[in-house]
């Protein structure tokens, strides 16, 4: 997926237009489903989730995914205002609907993120919450586990791997409603290990977006 100078490339969105994620989608995490009598996917109706509900722009196959990793790994920080643009565009009436107090992009370990030099996350967040007018909290949830990557992990691996993965910097107020913000979902073990210290910290509600999701059934 390449940058072009009003956003996109057509080429892309061409590419882009049968990965956008439509009904209908698990009523959680927001994964499409194959079947339409389903509302959730194997993974929410089988395991528990601490988010309350979720939604992702893109399935997360090519170009998608190749987009996504040099976003992450090649200093493609740019990209961060058109995943923006999309997300909002596709989702504002959703987020809205949430009503969050406050944005929050999963953190990276500070030996990550000084070796990268950024957070996708965080930029992310940061421009979802410019273009909604949005507050976002960077510093509140901290990685306090350098975890090895969740792609090279099993299921049970990936679940090992963030536990006790993450920690608080300072109390919030409780009752509130949060948005996590992340590059992708897949198992979601991620945004449940921060939705689970999040909701146990007093937050009433947790969502989630995502540039991309994997593909449910």
């Amino acid at each position: 997926m390449r940058a072009y100078r009003t956003g996109i490339c057509p080429e892309c969105q061409k590419k882009l237009k049968p990965l956008f994620v439509t009904e209908p989608r698990c009523v959680q995490c927001g994964k499409p489903l194959h079947v339409s009598e389903k509302e959730y996917c194997y993974d929410c109706a089988e395991g528990q989730h601490y988010f309350d509900a979720g939604s992702a722009v893109w399935v997360h196959k090519e170009p998608v995914s190749n987009s996504i990793y040099q976003f992450k790994y090649h200093n493609q920080r740019a990209f961060a205002k058109e995943y923006a643009k999309v997300l909002v565009g596709q989702f504002e009436k959703e987020i809205r609907r949430w009503n969050p107090d406050v944005l929050i992009p999963v953190p990276l370990h500070k030996k990550r993120k000084k070796k990268r030099g950024y957070n996708q996350a965080e930029l992310l967040a940061a421009e979802i919450g410019r273009l909604m007018n949005l507050p976002v909290e960077t510093d509140l949830v901290v990685r306090t586990k350098n975890t090895k990557p969740q792609k090279n992990q099993g299921h049970r691996g990936r679940k090992q791997n963030l536990k006790q993965a993450f920690g608080l910097k300072y109390r919030f107020r409780k009752g509130c409603t949060i948005v996590v913000v992340d590059d992708i979902y897949t198992t979601g073990n991620t945004i449940d290990a921060v939705s689970f210290l999040l909701k146990k910290a007093g937050a009433e509600k947790v969502y989630f977006l995502t540039i991309s999701i994997g593909q449910g059934y």
